[in-house]
């Protein structure tokens, strides 16, 4: 089974832009930096709400980005377009055929 983070957050619609430019760097700095990172995607829910859909390898590799937190430029980057954190949430994938 795979670990899932699920992160819900607003981002100010004229953020909205500098958020989706910012993301290709986020994501190169997770693949060079969190073991265990197996890929992510991103879902805007509505013109200010997204939800980030983050698979891991296993629970402790997700425990270990939280814990890294924006500690490279281009999540950092990405974390500071960010306005709040609605939820965030860790479960497992119970489909066999998915990451």
């Amino acid at each position: 089974m795979t670990t899932v983070e699920i992160t819900r957050f607003r981002v100010p619609v004229e953020r909205a832009d500098a958020l989706l430019a910012a993301r290709p760097a986020m994501l190169r700095d997770f693949q060079d930096d969190r073991a265990g990172f197996l890929g992510a995607r991103l879902v805007r829910l509505t013109p200010d709400e997204w939800m980030d859909i983050v698979y891991w390898g296993s629970s402790e590799d997700y425990a270990e980005s939280r814990r890294r937190g924006g500690n490279l430029p281009g999540i950092q980057t990405f974390f500071s377009l960010i306005d709040s954190v609605i939820s965030m949430e860790e479960g497992t994938t119970t489909d066999l055929n998915q990451p």
